[in-house]
């Protein structure tokens, strides 16, 4: 039983984003006719039903069995959302083909060992089954028992397996096979059409609810508010239509060019061979001939390009890329290159803009995934299948919109009870009674809650601020945690040069300095500068990383393409032309050509080239890259000993600091250069200095951060720039606030006899004059031989030894730490995370896939997370975070939810403020909305006590007059311009929400039954429904002094649905004024919004509504009153409505303002009764101040069996009082002073 329940159920995409439970059923023909004939005796209801709930579908047409034997697949997503789709299962026949087929199970179909194609085929009828999800193909592997993706080559294949199997192309009958398998490489949007996007808006359950109530208030006369519903509602839909359509035809024109490419690809045995790009499949070996719109995802195997990934990174800078490497190893191509592997890789939808053959024929590149598998068609599908948004408001209102209609569903009962024991017909009591259950649920719920994001959007658009998903709006109102990148976010994007300091006989020289105006003089530093770049030439303007840009303009040197002149190169393949320019200082050599590229990579932090200098006959290697990595690849006793402390001036001080360095290769061969592998051309370099660039802050991003600050938003910086200039920087912009104390956190990676550790160190503050300090060497015999004493070999940073003071724990310590540490603590510190989090404020040196990952760590820990970056390599935390703010209007801004054309951090408060006038207004329509229904309700069912409802025009008033015009305007109320220092209430169920709209229910109770039944007890008082036809004949002119008796004579027959009466006339007016009340009290201003008297045309409609309803109260025109079916009464008895509606309208703004919106008061009863936050931070940091020993302080922890329990106090382990002698002893007495230490 338990083996056919688990192939039964398998795992899709495991471990990945998204993950789906897929589960194996079949069809069963009896069940199948019964659902059929049931869903024709309920008139389609039961289709409906199963097209809201596909599971239900499922379980009620087939019966469960193993995956392997399913027609049908029920997928659920194992997210918190656990959403259902159903899917055929479709059957591929490989006889189809025009060629036979061996159906000998030993043959492979492929030549590609690895392939999942071998496993898939049922031999010998020659089937495959496979299923399309969110169109990714996936084929059922027999041998693994599982679905499998299709249309991508395998990770399992080495370097060696590229090269060998796929180099030198397929066979056409391979191809054949691969194309029907793995379908057309095609990116296709289909543009949806109008009918099939409106019945989709139209098949929502609540529009479906609205037609049924408007349907029944048509039937019953009501024709002018169900006429205006209609119209509402027929434009919400065709706006809503109109914007899907846009989108779609928006998308379908971004992707439409990519299916019409002509490519070129080797065929084995065949040759080349022209054909579409969309006939292209995995494995295909293409020739890119020059400039080409990529149509697919390749490796490249020979020869370089320079592509523009601006599609995918957001910055049109031309991108170096390299062949794969030759290899004899069985790994994986992925972990050969670790995570540089993209340098290899040609992207789908970026653009090759130039290549650069090896001498051994054109550029090649073999296919590597196809369709909607590459990144361009990951980007689509992230369009077309947004992740859902989990916002309380939402679930909240459902669960309201439920409670309102379980009050109508008691109401339905309550008036067939009523109609029934008076004896009314079945046809009208029946028609009375479904009047009374659409009463609550008020048929302008969806369009009133979209308004306030309307007019959201509309004042974001005019702060250049625009929205993808309007939705988030409202969760911008949540916000407490920020994340910024830094440089072109937090800094200016450009960098300016500040100077150099060239080294020689191991120590630094004289600084040059770039404001002198003087030419950098000729040095081996110089040559660097000019040759060390990926920057290349494209139409006669030099094109690249801004970075490179800047420091090659530094030298004054020019650039050149390669021809005859240069000769004597020897060479014909280089491009790359460097010489002196009209400016530059004099220099000894005449061109230097760039032969070679190892390029950069956030990973790496550093690149280098191989070049060779006009009338040489050998090569040079010049690396540049952070100074803390490229001083590991220099030889020590070519770096200056005062390495650490000069670096730490400069990035103290918030400098961009680049190192250079150099080497003379032995090699006299370009054939031996083009072989050479990184890790050896990047050894035993001599240090040539450091390069100095300055990052100055923008002008706005101090205001913004303290404008956060006060506000109790956290921030955080997310770099991927040196710790100690993220530092300084978080200083100088006052992220970290002055007198805080910034505590160090590096951690290591477990080493032979060391488990992985963690040091926690306080980073000296020179503003106390802290003169004791501890600096890390980057001197390699240091490096080598302590390293198991010293936890990090990346920072160098000066750590006092004074302690966080014992009176200012809690948020005065800010951890910082860098990527590398982040990662090891968690994989290896996974219970320290949260603890580091709540008051992690700097994390550097950062990968895009960790800033991702710390995104949704810091979500688990119930943050509202924004990410606020430049879109360069911040697209996955965008994506990841609750709100994505893009400062790049680069295609790359479709992964971010919200785009500022304006390049600072202004957007950001905004954005905030925004989104809690959205939510507030959001909250306040809902709560007028519910009231609304609950006055008319209670009203209505009181009149129906005696058979009675109101008349048409009364409703007319509270409906189209009040209520409509509330609902459209309420939220037109702008932004508060200062953000107040806690956030709006997140959910709909909270207790000031409950019980505001459970207090003015009581009010509105009480004061309409009081009012029904001390109308009875007026000596005026006539039962006007019982005697309708004796009233009207005595009353026929509506006089005021009326003098009514009880015992009047005439037809005293019930009459049913009849509108003319005292109890109507005394509520109607209690009811309209009680609607305008609370609109006016619900539509709270400061400090989330501006106050109510600014919103014009809000505050006019309610003193006009409020107006018109005490006019018609008080007039004494017979036209009036014969119109709105009122009865004259005594002005004593109207004065009386007005004091009671008046006093009960005093009651309520003082309880819901004075008591209800008292946040010091529920905070008081929150602490008094003990209710603690349900939120991770909140319970982290009443934990960690409660702790006397946190925040650690110059001590390390060692992982142990799961278990942090090894603590060192590195105070009294200063380096430099360890005799030379015992480091030299070597690994032996390393491993026994850290077991004496345990």
């Amino acid at each position: 039983m338990e083996e056919k329940s688990k192939d039964h159920r398998v795992l899709l995409n495991q471990g990945e984003e998204n993950e789906l439970e897929v589960f194996g059923y079949r069809t069963q023909n009896l069940r199948r006719a019964l659902c059929l004939i049931t869903s024709m005796l309920t008139c389609g209801f039961l289709l409906l039903v199963f097209y809201w709930k596909p599971q239900w579908r499922v379980w009620a047409n087939c019966i469960p069995c193993p995956l392997q034997e399913a027609d049908t697949v029920l997928l659920k997503t194992t997210d918190e959302f656990q959403r259902y789709m159903r899917k055929k299962v479709i059957c591929i026949y490989l006889s189809t083909l025009k060629f036979p087929i061996s159906k000998n199970p030993e043959e492979p179909l492929v030549a590609d060992r690895h392939s999942v194609i071998n496993q898939a085929v049922l031999k010998p009828e020659l089937k495959l089954r496979c299923i399309q999800v969110q169109k990714i193909r996936y084929i059922w592997d027999y041998l693994e028992k599982r679905f499998q993706k299709v249309g991508l080559l395998e990770d399992s294949n080495s370097c060696h397996d590229i090269h060998h199997t796929f180099g030198l192309g397929l066979t056409s009958e391979e191809q054949e096979v691969r194309r029907l398998v793995c379908g057309p490489n095609v990116i296709e949007v289909e543009i949806q059409p109008i009918w099939k996007l409106l019945v989709k808006q139209v098949l929502n359950p609540f529009y479906l609810f609205q037609a049924f109530t408007l349907t029944l208030w048509l039937s019953q006369g009501y024709v002018e508010y169900s006429v205006a519903i209609i119209i509402l509602s027929v434009i919400s839909i065709v706006l809503s239509v109109y914007d899907l359509r846009q989108q779609s035809v928006k998308l379908h024109k971004l992707v439409e060019d990519h299916n019409k490419v002509q490519v070129t690809v080797i065929v084995k045995g065949t040759g080349l061979q022209e054909l579409e790009s969309c006939l292209l499949v995995p494995g295909d070996t293409l020739i890119l001939p020059g400039k080409l719109s990529l149509p697919c995802d390749a490796i490249l195997i020979d020869g370089s390009c320079v592509v523009n990934e601006g599609m995918l990174t957001g910055e049109s800078i031309p991108v170096t890329k390299t062949p794969l490497p030759h290899g004899d190893n069985t790994v994986a191509w992925k972990s050969h290159s670790l995570e540089d592997y993209r340098k290899h890789v040609l992207f789908c939808g970026t653009e090759v803009i130039q290549v650069k053959p090896s001498g051994q024929g054109p550029v090649r590149a073999v296919v590597l995934q196809t369709g909607y598998n590459t990144a361009k068609g990951d980007l689509v599908r992230s369009i077309l299948y947004p992740r859902p948004l989990n916002l309380k408001l939402y679930n909240d209102a459902f669960k309201f919109i439920v409670f309102l209609a379980c009050l109508g569903v008691v109401g339905f009962f309550y008036a067939l009870g009523v109609y029934m024991y008076h004896g009314v017909s079945s046809r009208d009591t029946t028609a009375m009674a479904l009047l009374l259950f659409t009463v609550t649920v008020p048929p302008v719920l969806p369009a009133a809650l979209t308004t306030g994001i309307v007019y959201a959007q509309k004042r974001l658009k005019k702060k250049k601020i625009f929205c993808i998903s309007p939705q988030r709006i409202n969760t911008c109102g949540q916000i407490n945690l920020v994340c910024f990148d830094k440089t072109g976010t937090l800094t200016e994007d450009g960098l300016d040069l500040w100077g150099t300091i060239p080294t020689a006989d191991k120590s630094f020289q004289e600084v040059h300095s770039f404001a002198s105006g003087k030419a950098l003089p000729w040095s081996p530093l110089c040559a660097a500068m000019a040759s060390c770049h990926s920057l290349i030439l494209l139409n006669g303007i030099i094109q690249g990383d801004p970075l490179d840009l800047k420091m090659f303009e530094g030298t004054a040197w020019i650039m050149e393409d390669c021809n005859a002149d240069y000769y004597k190169f020897g060479m014909s393949d280089s491009n790359i032309i460097i010489k002196p320019g009209p400016k530059s200082s004099w220099s000894p050599v005449e061109a230097i050509a760039i032969l070679r590229q190892f390029p950069f990579s956030s990973s790496l932090q550093r690149m280098s080239v191989v070049a060779q200098m006009a009338g040489e006959d050998h090569f040079h290697v010049y690396m540049k890259g952070a100074p803390e990595m490229l001083a590991k690849f220099c030889k020590p006793e070519t770096v200056p000993k005062d390495f650490p402390q000069k670096l730490r001036n400069y990035t103290v001080q918030g400098f961009r600091v680049i190192a250079l360095a150099h080497k003379d290769l032995k090699m006299k061969k370009l054939s031996e250069v083009q072989k050479l592998a990184r890790e050896k051309a990047e050894s035993e370099l001599t240090f040539l200095g450091l390069l100095i660039m300055e990052n100055r802050l923008k002008k706005e991003t101090k205001p913004v951060l303290k404008e956060l600050s006060e506000a109790r938003i956290r921030t955080v910086m997310i770099t991927g720039d040196n710790l100690q200039t993220a530092i300084t920087v978080a200083k100088n912009s006052e992220m970290i606030p002055r007198g805080s104390q910034v505590i160090l956190v590096e951690a290591n990676e477990p080493e032979d006899f060391l488990p992985a550790s963690v040091t926690w160190q306080l980073v000296e503050n020179q503003e106390n004059g802290l003169q004791k300090s501890l600096a890390y060497t980057v001197d390699k015999l240091f490096i080598s031989q302590m390293r198991k004493l010293r936890p990090s070999k990346e920072t160098y940073l000066n750590i006092g030894n004074s302690s966080v003071p014992d009176g200012a724990r809690g948020s005065c310590y800010h951890f910082a730490m860098s990527g590398k540490s982040y990662q090891v603590i968690f994989q290896h510190f996974n219970s320290l995370l949260p603890k580091m989090l709540v008051n992690g404020t700097i994390f550097a040196r950062m990968s895009p896939g960790q800033k991702s990952s710390l995104v949704e760590e810091f979500q688990k820990l119930n943050y509202y997370v924004a990410m606020c970056g430049d879109g360069a390599n911040d697209c996955g935390a965008l994506k990841m975070a609750h709100v994505g703010i893009s400062l790049s209007e680069q295609e790359a801004s479709v992964a971010s939810h919200f785009t500022s054309k304006t390049a600072n951090i202004e957007c950001v408060p905004q954005l905030i403020k925004e989104g809690r006038a959205a939510l507030v207004s959001s909250f306040g329509v809902f709560k007028y909305l519910t009231m609304y229904g609950i006055i008319q309700f209670i009203g209505t069912s009181l009149l129906y006590w005696q058979l009675q409802l109101f008349g048409n025009y009364q409703y007319l008033m509270q409906d189209v007059a009040i209520t409509l015009m509330v609902c459209l305007t309420m939220s037109s109320t702008h932004a508060y311009p200062n953000l107040a220092p806690y956030r709006p209430a997140g959910q709909l169920l909270s207790p000031p929400l409950l019980l505001s709209v459970f207090l003015n229910t009581c009010f509105t109770c009480i004061v309409q039954i009081c009012a029904f039944l001390y109308v009875k007890q007026q000596p005026w008082y006539c039962e006007v429904y019982r005697y309708s036809k004796c009233f009207l004949d005595n009353q026929s002119n509506y006089s005021m002094n009326v003098s009514l008796e009880r015992n009047g004579t005439g037809n005293a027959t019930l009459i049913p649905g009849s509108t003319l009466s005292f109890e109507s006339t005394t509520l109607w007016p209690i009811t309209t004024i009680n609607c305008i009340m609370v609109a006016f009290i619900f539509s709270k201003g400061k400090p989330f919004r501006k106050p109510i008297y600014t919103n014009y045309i809000f505050s006019f409609l309610l003193m006009s509504a409020l107006g018109l309803t005490v006019f018609i109260l008080f007039s004494d025109f017979q036209d009036i009153y014969h119109g709105m079916e009122l009865i004259p009464t005594l002005t004593s008895w109207r004065v009386s409505i007005l004091v009671v509606v008046f006093t009960q309208f005093c009651v309520a703004f003082f309880v819901e303002d004075v008591i209800l919106q008292n946040r010091r008061l529920w905070l008081w009863i929150k602490k008094e009764f003990g209710f603690s936050s349900k939120s991770q931070y909140k319970n982290w940091q009443k934990k960690l101040a409660e702790d006397s020993t946190w925040p650690p302080t110059h001590r390390t922890d060692y992982s142990g069996n799961g278990k942090n329990g090894f603590y060192i106090n590195l105070s009294f382990e200063d380096p430099e009082q360890i005799p030379r002698a015992k480091v030299e002893l070597g690994d032996q007495t390393t491993e026994q002073h850290f077991w004496t230490r345990l």
